[in-house]
């Protein structure tokens, strides 16, 4: 199969139909997710380290934290923070730890790594970064998290707004 040379000529004999209609994606890969209060974000998938649920008992709560942190989980060996992504940004819903598992996105920048605790994960999608508008109606303490968004509907005021990771990860708030 390696060495079969009509593979790698790219002569297109014997590629089912299926295969052929198939596009490229346009864009970039992000992740969507939900916050308690229902607002929809992204984060670019280049970012993220892992997905997973972890039940509320394998978070480990820390006295004394900053009240952002649910507290710490062991991901193979390494202790990671798990963070109220929703609490951060100023959601006015309580992420709710009463409930078997919590999605968590294990986010990373060289040597920082960091779980956001959500309300609910959506799919990968595909994305066209050239259409992300600047973020409309934000709250100021969200501002400086967003780096813009797609208007998904108009008329109903529905957007996706695209958080900057690495904006997260270095953010001040961490110390409070």
């Amino acid at each position: 199969m390696v060495g079969n040379p009509d593979l790698l000529a790219g002569n297109g004999q014997g590629i089912s139909p299926e295969i052929e209609g198939l596009q490229t994606p346009v864009g970039e890969l992000y992740l969507r997710f939900n916050v308690p209060s229902g607002d929809e974000f992204a984060i670019s998938a280049a970012g993220i380290r892992e997905v997973m649920h972890q039940g509320s008992e394998r978070i480990t709560p820390i006295p004394n934290a900053s009240p952002l942190l649910l507290g710490t989980i062991n991901l193979r060996g390494q202790i990671i923070w798990v963070a109220d992504l929703g609490q951060f940004l100023g959601d006015p819903e309580i992420l709710s730890t009463e409930r078997q598992e919590i999605p968590v996105i294990a986010i990373e920048d060289q040597e920082t790594l960091l779980g956001l605790a959500i309300e609910k994960l959506g799919a990968m999608q595909w994305l066209d970064p050239e259409r992300l508008q600047p973020p409309n109606n934000i709250p100021d303490n969200m501002a400086a998290f967003v780096q813009g968004e797609w208007i998904l509907d108009e008329e109903l005021n529905k957007s996706l707004r695209l958080l900057d990771q690495y904006a997260i990860l270095r953010s001040a708030r961490w110390a409070m």
